[in-house]
């Protein structure tokens, strides 16, 4: 025997359509809730909630500790109690669940939870039902009306309500309270107040989902809709392809004596429903979609500019019928076919083809045929004077009306399709990333940007488009002048160059990263010499650590170094040739004779000096250097320098040295260099 909680539990989900986890779930919490409320339990502690689904009797466990003694028996349990209520092996100190289910919990937790219950039964309502007619979404529902206002109807769709808004109303149709109605599920929005709901009795689907219900070979496919026109509560035009082969589309959807298209015409009340074979071929499509009227001829044109016209010769009797009320089958025809139908009796348009007699693309021998003219203005006179026009007159206007007017429309449409094939070749030429460009990027006047801009060229693309389809492109435009086209191409050339340029910089750049090092002159694992790395930084081979347009100014500096270089060394031997930016291959030390030979010998005759040292190369020692030479000495001033003094690189005692030269007195016919050793 099922118990009274168990009955009430299946109740409310019955009634609410929720899954039974959910409503569990929801009382779970809410006696939780209950408990923390009714103990004044923390929120820190855990707690949790079972209940039996047969008897309804919740069990609520908290976490304590186990104690030797308790002080609070909301948070501790002694070790004793734990142990019999099975935790065999806990220890002081350790965490357990235990039984807490306080005395009258159900009364308490019925008048507790109440709230909370119903809260959160009512969040899960919500939630189902968005889910579901989310699902939905693009589907036909069956509703009835509740309640009407002036600028919406409520409709009622059993668990919820739906909203039925002016826009989405047939004005046809009258709507009373508890009328049952079939609408479009349009859109479903997601609220605090639960799912709220846009339906549709206008929208064209509605007539697809109709076809759908009611034609089987729709709904397995055999038979496709290709496209619908509805002008809801007065006529729709479906267009239907058959996808089997043997299937007749417009037979299935009208049925047996119309069966099957009479009952979606009742739930439209009374709208009328025009069926047509779809067909890959333009005019023929166009022809048929225009039913009831009879089409004599359709011309295409595929104009860039004013889009695609179909230029539709009827008979003249056929004309109304083909226009339909206030424009409707026309209309109908044009938004079912995706082209602007222009629509033309047969005497118009021959009336039309005398005046085009002198045009290049009509056939001569029809300009040339006096008789077929003379027969074409009798049928016209005829007309003009209200007298009725035998089929054999229609035939003969059709053939002629084919012959002039329909031969220029056609060159008309051939020379659109050469300008369509030049516009894409045009496109292909211009670079993609053009188009992305602003006219901001091109250095031109104020007054042209602004003519630009008035002519919809907003990117570079756009100009390069226009360039490449020829001048007379640009010269179309509002206010364009040749002289503005000149400085349109010149900016587009100068942008385009200067990004050619930055591209062969940027080009070079990587080159020379990516090039190898010269190879040195020195064998690898090898030191160089003191001596030779003297040489060749005082040779010049500091303009390695100078790149691109510092090079001159590196150069420049070097040859004032060498310069002053040449001016304080002593003439004791030939100097280092100066070595261009490719480092040179460093030359070995001279021999000490070579380098005596050239010393100039002093006036007065003085004792025999010392071998000289080698004097291998001349160089302005490391600032350290300076301070220490200019520092040492008797009355000399701290960090100032002397004139004609160098320092040179002893090579036999491996010290620097410091040289000085005076010129020539009267007591000394020329200049004398001596070292001054002491200073170091």
């Amino acid at each position: 025997m099922k118990s009274e909680f168990l009955i009430a539990f299946n109740e409310i989900c019955q009634a609410r359509n929720l899954p039974q986890d959910v409503v569990i779930e929801a009382l779970k919490t809410a006696l939780v809730s209950a408990y923390r409320r009714n103990v004044n339990a923390s929120n820190n502690q855990q707690v949790v909630v079972e209940i039996d689904r047969h008897t309804g009797e919740p069990t609520v466990y908290a976490e304590k500790e186990v104690v030797e003694s308790i002080i609070d028996d909301r948070t501790e349990v002694r070790i004793d109690d734990a142990r019999s209520a099975g935790y065999g092996n806990v220890e002081l100190g350790d965490m357990v669940l235990m039984d807490s289910t306080p005395a009258h919990f159900g009364r308490i937790a019925a008048q507790t939870a109440k709230q909370v219950i119903l809260q959160r039964v009512r969040e899960a309502e919500r939630e189902q039902l968005y889910e579901d007619f989310s699902a939905r979404e693009g589907e036909i529902v069956n509703g009835t009306v509740q309640s009407i206002s002036g600028q919406s109807i409520t409709i009622g769709l059993g668990r919820t309500e739906a909203l039925l808004p002016r826009s989405q109303q047939v004005n046809t149709e009258r709507y009373r309270p508890h009328d049952k109605i079939r609408v479009y599920v349009l859109e479903v929005r997601r609220t605090n107040r639960g799912p709220q709901i846009i339906v549709s009795r206008n929208h064209r689907n509605l007539l697809r989902r109709l076809l759908e219900l009611e034609v089987p070979e729709i709904y397995n496919g055999q038979v496709e809709i290709k496209s619908i026109a509805r002008e809801a509560g007065a006529r729709s035009k479906v267009a239907v392809m058959a996808l089997q082969p043997g299937v007749d589309p417009v037979g299935a959807c009208v049925g047996m004596r119309g069966v099957r298209i009479q009952s979606i015409v009742r739930e439209l009340n009374d709208e009328k429903i025009d069926v047509i074979e779809w067909d890959a071929d333009h005019p023929t499509f166009i022809a048929k979609a225009l039913s009831p009227a009879r089409v004599a001829q359709v011309f295409l044109e595929d104009d860039p500019e004013e889009g695609k016209t179909a230029v539709v010769i009827v008979p003249d009797d056929q004309l109304s019928l083909a226009i339909g009320r206030e424009g409707q089958n026309a209309r109908l025809a044009a938004k079912l076919t995706g082209w602007r139908i222009d629509i033309k009796s047969m005497t118009e348009s021959a009336a039309e083809s005398l005046q085009l007699l002198d045009n290049p693309a009509v056939d001569r021998n029809v300009a040339r045929n006096k008789e077929l003219l003379e027969q074409v203005q009798l049928v016209l006179a005829k007309r003009e004077a209200s007298r009725p026009i035998t089929a054999e007159d229609y035939n003969l206007l059709n053939r002629f009306v084919s012959s002039t007017l329909g031969r220029v429309l056609r060159e008309r449409a051939s020379k659109m399709e050469e300008g369509r094939k030049q516009r894409a070749e045009a496109r292909k030429r211009v670079p993609k990333e053009a188009w992305e460009l602003p006219i901001a990027v091109l250095e031109l006047p104020a007054r042209i940007v602004n003519l630009l801009e008035e002519n919809e060229l907003n990117t570079v693309g756009d100009i390069m488009f226009h360039i490449e389809m020829g001048q007379a492109a640009l010269l179309k435009l509002k206010g364009f002048g040749e002289r503005s086209l000149e400085v349109v191409q010149e900016a587009v050339a100068d942008y385009f160059a200067r990004q050619a340029a930055v591209t062969e910089m940027e080009a070079g750049a990587a080159e020379v990263a990516e090039a190898p090092a010269e190879p040195s002159a020195v064998p690898a694992g090898e030191a160089m010499p003191e001596a030779e790395a003297a040489e060749v930084a005082v040779a010049g081979v500091v303009v390695a650590e100078t790149a691109g347009a510092e090079a001159a100014v590196a150069e420049a500096a070097v040859t004032e170094a060498v310069k002053a270089a040449e001016e304080e060394a002593p003439v004791v031997a030939e100097p280092a040739a100066m070595v261009p930016e490719e480092a040179a291959p460093v030359a070995p030390p001279a021999p000490i004779d070579d380098l005596a030979a050239p010393l100039v010998q002093p006036a007065v005759t003085k004792k025999p000096a010392a071998p000289k040292p080698t004097i291998v190369v001349v160089k302005e020692p490391a600032p350290e250097e300076v301070e220490k030479a200019t520092d040492s000495g008797p009355g000399r001033k701290p960090g100032k320098k002397h004139k004609g003094k160098t320092y040179v690189y002893d090579e036999s005692t491996g010290e620097t040295v410091t040289k000085r030269k005076r010129r020539e007195t009267r007591h000394r016919e020329s200049w004398e260099e001596f070292g001054d050793l002491d200073d170091f």
